[in-house]
């Protein structure tokens, strides 16, 4: 089946009929085909194909309405039409992503505010020292290894740093979906779902699910081992000219105690004596190269 035919079974199999009131006593969750086409105003055929895999070329005005039907977010709606553009391949020689020097010195410059750039797959790009004490000291992970999804479920610290790691490890799932629709065809994409899908069971039953999450801003709650909890709200800003790059920015509320606990994580991390990234040796790296 076509990944936009397992969005859609999936899509129709978790919404509930709330708007259908010509049947009663119905014996299967979800909606069946027919419904979807009704409500949509399409032909019951036409919807099965789509679902089938067997038409992929729906336009704007079906996935519009297909969208109100399984009451989308707006990241529901985006990963739909993604579904139905044809897969470009990622070739071997694309450009390794880096981040500009002027950005690493610019996070590296915070040092009030953890901060890291995740590019493809949440691949880590770059963070800063005070980042790396909240979370991992990336520059001491194998270059393959340095991502972010990679790292909440397989690392037993991700589980106990975050308070909600069973509301955060979705969202991050999510995530994953969204970037896999606009880029069917990476491949290292599907090795790194692969490897997930093989060793976390978690990972296995959410990435089922085909829920999609689009990281715009939130608040997450941690616990260091060195400071004691920390509530932080985090911004995610796209970089402009520099394609599927993310940078993350912590804060936490002046005066609270996150904000105590994060100062003194602060001079936790300068008494161990991080690396500063971009040292020869020690700079982060992706796919075997240095970024």
């Amino acid at each position: 089946m076509s990944g936009l035919g397992e969005f859609l079974r999936k899509c129709r199999a978790d919404t509930a009929p709330v708007e259908l009131t010509w049947e009663t006593g119905r014996r299967v969750p979800g909606l069946r085909r027919e419904e979807v086409a009704r409500l949509a105003g399409v032909s019951v055929d036409y919807y099965t194909r789509l679902e089938q895999g067997r038409h992929s070329t729906p336009s704007e005005a079906v996935l519009d309405a297909l969208a109100r039907v399984f009451r989308l977010d707006a990241a529901g709606r985006a990963h739909l039409a993604d579904l139905t553009r044809p897969a470009r391949r990622r070739q071997a020689s694309e450009p390794v992503q880096r981040v500009r020097p002027a950005m690493q010195q610019m996070i590296a410059s915070m040092t009030d505010h953890p901060a890291i750039i995740l590019g493809r797959r949440t691949d880590v790009l770059a963070s800063n020292a005070l980042g790396r004490a909240l979370l991992t000291d990336w520059t001491k992970l194998p270059p393959k290894q340095r991502n972010y999804a990679r790292w909440i479920f397989l690392e037993p610290a991700a589980r106990e740093a975050f308070l909600d790691w069973s509301s955060v490890a979705p969202e991050v799932v999510g995530t994953l979906r969204l970037y896999a629709g606009r880029n069917p065809g990476d491949v290292r994409m599907t090795e790194l779902v692969s490897e997930l899908t093989a060793r976390s069971e978690e990972f296995r039953t959410w990435w089922s699910g085909h829920q999609v999450h689009e990281r715009t801003n939130g608040t997450k709650r941690m616990k260091h081992p060195a400071v004691g909890p920390i509530t932080l709200h985090y911004e995610a800003l796209s970089l402009p000219g520099d394609e599927d790059q993310t940078l993350f920015l912590y804060s936490t509320d002046p005066g609270s105690p996150s904000h105590d606990n994060l100062r003194l994580l602060a001079l936790w991390a300068a008494d161990h004596h991080t690396v500063p990234e971009g040292q020869p040796g020690e700079g982060l790296s992706i796919e075997g190269r240095s970024v």
